[in-house]
């Protein structure tokens, strides 16, 4: 299993007899998937076709995707209104009686009156949209496969640095755990001086009260349950890293767990070396978390 990042570009161009286009598509982070059209006039049908094919592919990120469109030059910009032409022309006798013998109009004179001359909105058959509606979806696929094969390359380099940042909190568990503060015996050591100081300050306490100023400070000296959850939050991200799907979400879930574990970790520390290894710990989470926030 391959993780995908959300993060990526692409680009692809086609053209037909009639115009040339562009598709751009960019993707970054977001909690859920928002997909964003910009498709200039005449394209706008094809936004819910764009949407549904984004979705098929991706499950998170915000996508924008841009569709451009240029009609070749040798198409036809323009086109004679016939009606308005025959209407000038027929005016022409009229104006002749009236104002005796003028000199023929030219056709640069006549194209140039308002109305002849008029912008072809769509010269294209219904046939021939189809075939460019298609043209153009097909390129949409293609950059939104090669935008899926970037958010998966990027996916992929992120894997290799998650499983480190994993492997390294791995070590830093073991290392907490090695430690001889943390081990029964130095733990006992440490409670008889604690209640000795407690003795000392309190000589008249009562033997129940004793037993419970002795489970608090049991309780508060004992990490061992802090690390027994890491290393089940460190089983679960290597399941996820390796699971299939989007796991971007589970693991940012994770990544609050880990920095529970290890803020408490650091609170019950009376340990020098204990406490630099729960700080290293808090910072190697913390670069975990800032790159599954890039994971789909």
């Amino acid at each position: 299993m391959t993780l995908s990042s959300m993060t990526g570009f692409a680009r692809t161009e086609g053209q037909n007899d009639f115009c040339s286009w562009g598709w751009e598509i960019k993707s970054v982070n977001a909690k859920g998937l928002d997909v964003r059209c910009r498709l200039p006039n005449g394209f706008d049908h094809l936004e819910s076709l764009v949407r549904g094919r984004a979705a098929r592919c991706f499950r998170r990120g915000n996508i924008t995707v841009n569709l451009t469109v240029s009609k070749n030059q040798t198409a036809s910009l323009f086109q004679v209104n016939q009606q308005v032409l025959d209407g000038i022309v027929a005016l022409v006798p009229a104006l002749e009686s009236k104002f005796g013998n003028l000199p023929p109009p030219n056709v640069a004179d006549l194209l140039n009156m308002r109305g002849v001359l008029e912008p072809v909105e769509d010269s294209l058959g219904e046939d021939d949209k189809k075939a460019l509606d298609a043209a153009v979806l097909d390129d949409l696929d293609q950059t939104l496969f090669a935008l899926k094969q970037m958010r998966d390359d990027e996916g992929a380099r992120l894997q290799s640095v998650l499983t480190e940042q994993l492997a390294m909190i791995t070590r830093l568990q073991g290392e907490a755990g090695a430690l001889a503060a943390v081990q029964p015996d130095a733990l006992r050591q440490r409670l008889k001086e604690q209640v000795a100081e407690i003795l000392d300050a309190a000589p008249a306490l009562p033997e129940e009260r004793l037993v419970q100023e002795v489970a608090v400070l049991m309780t508060k000296a004992d990490i061992r349950e802090e690390l027994d959850r890491l290393k089940s939050h460190e089983d679960a991200a290597r399941d996820l890293l390796a699971s299939d799907g989007g796991v971007g979400r589970k693991l940012d879930f994770l990544c609050q767990e880990f920095n529970r574990e290890a803020n408490t970790l650091c609170s019950k520390s009376s340990d020098v070396e204990l406490t630099r290894i729960g700080l290293d710990l808090k910072a190697v989470i913390e670069q975990f978390r800032e790159q599954v926030q890039n994971i789909e």
